[in-house]
């Protein structure tokens, strides 16, 4: 139960990053056609921006959990056995280390926000702790998913984040395609 609900809350926030990808779209499109048009939507830029970073943060645990985000993988593919497990798990104890530190500075920035009534500058007025939303959100999702993955390797298992080694020539070509290679 826990399993699926962890994995709930990585594509939930997978999709919500989609969504705010597509909200990024609609409103650089009204913004282009608006100065066709000679219809401005103030602050259209600010909302962009908040669009942009909250879709890049919710995205982030989904990604790894996904086997998608970027690592560097040049001394992990090269070792077998204990010694893979070893160099894993300790990059897994920096991940959540570093990624612990970022997402609880990020929740103090976002409840500082709300605490002082922090507002933005732009056109619009915009309390800024509801766009920081976004950005603090996807760095605790992401910490929960390291700290997933860390208890997962604390218990033996093998990664979850990293994609099986192909097993043809054919799957090789596919991942070098999809990864624009």
């Amino acid at each position: 139960m826990i399993r699926r609900g962890l994995d709930g809350l990585y594509l939930g926030a997978g999709w919500l990053a989609g969504l705010f990808m597509l909200a990024i779209f609609v409103l650089m499109m009204l913004l282009s056609v608006g100065r066709i048009v000679g219809f401005n939507i103030p602050a259209g830029d600010d909302f962009v921006a908040w669009c942009m970073a909250a879709s890049a943060f919710l995205g982030l645990a989904h990604t790894f959990r996904s086997g998608e985000l970027i690592r560097v993988g040049l001394i992990t593919d090269h070792l077998k056995g204990r010694a893979k497990r070893v160099v894993e798990f300790l990059c897994l104890v920096i991940g959540v280390g570093s990624v612990g530190f970022f997402a609880w500075n990020a929740v103090v920035l976002t409840w500082d926000s709300f605490r002082f009534n922090d507002i933005s500058q732009g056109v619009v007025a915009v309390p800024l702790w509801i766009p920081q939303l976004g950005y603090s959100g996807g760095l605790v999702i992401l910490f929960v998913a390291f700290v997933d993955e860390f208890v997962h390797a604390l218990r033996g298992g093998e990664p979850r984040y990293e994609k099986p080694p192909p097993s043809s020539a054919e799957e090789v070509v596919e991942r070098a395609m999809q990864s624009g290679v």
